[in-house]
């Protein structure tokens, strides 16, 4: 509960909440050092690390795999990761994913959709609860929500929704700068914006789009580095590197004492 109430005095006193996915050791250990607020394992671990072509793809077991791992590299900083589709479709079920989550590692868990019944089963469980509304990766159109004026007011009603079931943290994705804002404004929970404007009450980012390695870049990532372009100077030296005999070399390996050698070639003969 201490950190839960972290996130809601930084968004009282209006200190940006940094928000990253991780997806392994090495990832965690990286934005840990940074001093992240909380680190993500999204479901997105699918699509960007495990090669399905979908989020729906991505099972409890991968689930429970990358967030033990993203624990292990990050001990000290808040995990929230996410229930993967169809292991919350009840109350029932999403406490059992949750509480595998949390034995994972996770301090809390985030699904997508306005479930009330499911929120407050959680907390009754145990297990804090992160929303997320807008679009919604495992079920939803890829574009922008809330446009229209009916769109913009079925979401303002969800945020209220999940707020009163007690989210101690709200996603808000592809949603307008302006409704993301009165939105902020009109919950208790601290809103998490992607795609969703500077209003929110914090950011949340995809890691690998961070760093440059996933194919596409989209209009609400900021690249940082590009590491996809390193990875692949890189293995290509090592390969023209490997042909032509250029390594290794004695310094990259071990080599036998002379007189070992000696004696060695001596009994050879």
């Amino acid at each position: 509960m201490r950190l839960l109430a972290r996130f809601a005095e930084m968004k009282k006193q209006g200190e940006k909440i940094a928000t990253m996915t991780a997806y392994d050791a090495p990832q965690a250990r990286a934005q840990q050092a940074a001093e992240i607020d909380a680190i993500l394992v999204g479901d997105s671990v699918g699509v960007n690390i495990l090669g399905y072509a979908s989020e729906r793809e991505v099972t409890l077991a991968d689930m429970i795999h990358h967030t033990a791992a993203v624990r292990r590299g990050a001990p000290d900083t808040f995990i929230f990761a996410d229930l993967p589709f169809a292991t919350y479709d009840t109350p029932e079920q999403a406490v059992q994913s949750g509480l595998a989550l949390q034995k994972a590692g996770a301090d809390a868990v985030k699904f997508e959709g306005a479930h009330a019944d499911m929120v407050r089963a959680l907390i009754g469980a145990g297990v804090p609860v992160c929303g997320h509304i807008g679009y919604e990766p495992q079920t939803g159109e890829r574009r922008v929500h809330g446009k229209t004026i009916a769109e913009a007011q079925r979401l303002r009603a969800e945020a209220k929704t999940l707020d009163d079931a007690g989210v101690y943290m709200l996603v808000l994705e592809l949603v307008p700068a302006e409704l993301a804002g009165i939105i902020s404004k009109e919950i208790k929970a601290a809103t998490i914006g992607i795609g969703a404007g500077p209003g929110t009450d914090g950011q949340v980012l995809v890691f690998p789009d961070v760093l440059g390695y996933t194919e596409r870049n989209f209009r609400h990532n900021k690249r940082y580095a590009e590491v996809g372009s390193a990875m692949e100077s890189a293995t290509a030296a090592y390969v023209a590197d490997v042909k032509r005999g250029a390594f290794p070399t004695t310094a990259n390996c071990a080599v036998m004492p002379p007189e070992v050698l000696a004696q060695l070639c001596k009994k050879a003969g």
